[in-house]
């Protein structure tokens, strides 16, 4: 029998099969949950669930379905999957991802990953969202973005000739909000669970690294080389992120101020949130703003680009020698430790791939 399973819940985006329809009470949705892999249970506490956005067939299906719909946008021409591709790890390729009108945003599209498991919230790389729901409400009406507005989305999905079904039986009601949108894309999202990489199988005795790759964790949890597991956890951490925000050296001053810009602190100007580690194979480029290309820029960037500013995090130890100054070798093993992160299965899961909708 298999030790991980990504989930026990039915995709379909009719999500009619199976629901009760009680005349008096209205549909009662059917409940589903995350079938959490082996190494988060055993590790972290359980994914999040709000109390007033349960986990349901229904709702799922509903939000996979919103989430591939070009007509989230205001010209029909993009969906959240445009900036957040399956085989991209859920990300974008492109360092700034492209708007409706043809205008690049301002910062690379975060990775779409175990964000059921994001206990302390502060969604977004900034944090300026304090849900999942809430996360989901920016870039449907970001300028820069999707564009659209919640009166003109609702309309088009109601003058559909499937939509108000669906959300009537996902959520029993009769009028299309963007309360039950926003609850339908993030149901869909908490979803979205990898921990099926080759060093979680390794952690489990179902696969071996290679002396490259188990150099390569020795560097990253060496305080004296790598001291990558501050913020980005380590084999007792799944997530491979410590959730919370950081100046890590990239800039002497901020044309993006990240944290600071939400928050209005100018103690937290250029910090960001760290992504997690999973998937880096697929999530090219990296950083906020996309400025490397590949995870050997990364590397580098640590081992002999920081740059101090007033806000740098005290995490970055050797800032002023300008990085840690791994050796080569250091560098390449540390490589393929972070390599051996990436998760196949997830972006190849049928449950995450868009399907015909009705």
């Amino acid at each position: 029998m298999k030790k991980y399973i990504l989930l026990y819940v039915t995709m379909s985006l009719l999500a009619s099969c199976g629901t009760d329809k009680d005349d008096t009470a209205g549909y009662v949705a059917i409940p589903a949950e995350i079938a959490t892999p082996l190494l988060f249970q055993q590790l972290i506490p359980e994914a999040v669930m709000p109390e007033d956005n349960p986990l349901t067939e229904e709702g799922i299906a509903l939000g996979k379905r919103l989430f591939y719909d070009t007509r989230l946008s205001l010209d029909n021409s993009i969906s959240c999957a445009s900036c957040h591709k399956p085989p991209e790890g859920f990300s974008d390729s492109r360092a700034l991802s492209i708007g409706v009108d043809g205008t690049p945003g301002t910062r690379n599209s975060m990775p779409l990953v175990n964000l059921a498991f994001n206990f302390s919230g502060n969604f977004n790389w900034d944090g300026s969202a304090a849900t999942l729901e809430a996360q989901h409400e920016g870039p449907i009406l970001s300028p820069v973005e999707m564009h659209n507005n919640w009166p003109n989305l609702t309309a088009t999905l109601d003058a559909d000739t499937s939509y108000p079904l669906q959300f009537e039986q996902a959520f029993n009601v009769t009028t299309i909000t963007k309360t039950e949108v926003t609850k339908a894309l993030a149901q869909f999202v908490r979803t979205m669970v990898s921990g099926n990489s080759k060093f979680d199988k390794h952690l489990l005795g179902e696969a071996t690294l290679t002396q490259q790759e188990q150099n390569g964790l020795d560097v990253f949890l060496d305080e004296t080389r790598g001291d990558c597991f501050h913020c980005h956890g380590s084999p007792t951490n799944p997530l491979w992120t410590d959730n919370a925000f950081h100046n890590n050296g990239l800039d002497t001053s901020f044309e993006d101020r990240g944290r600071g810009a939400f928050t209005g602190d100018p103690n937290q100007f250029g910090q960001f949130r760290s992504p997690s580690l999973r998937n880096l194979v697929y999530t090219a480029p990296y950083m906020h703003d996309g400025r490397f290309e590949t995870l050997e820029e990364v590397v580098n960037h640590y081992s002999e680009g920081l740059v101090f500013s007033d806000t740098i995090d005290p995490l970055m130890k050797a800032v002023g020698e300008g990085g840690v100054q791994l050796s080569e070798e250091d560098k390449a093993d540390l490589v393929a430790f972070l390599r051996s992160l990436s998760d196949p299965s997830f972006i190849n899961n049928p449950y995450y791939l868009p399907t015909n909708t009705p």
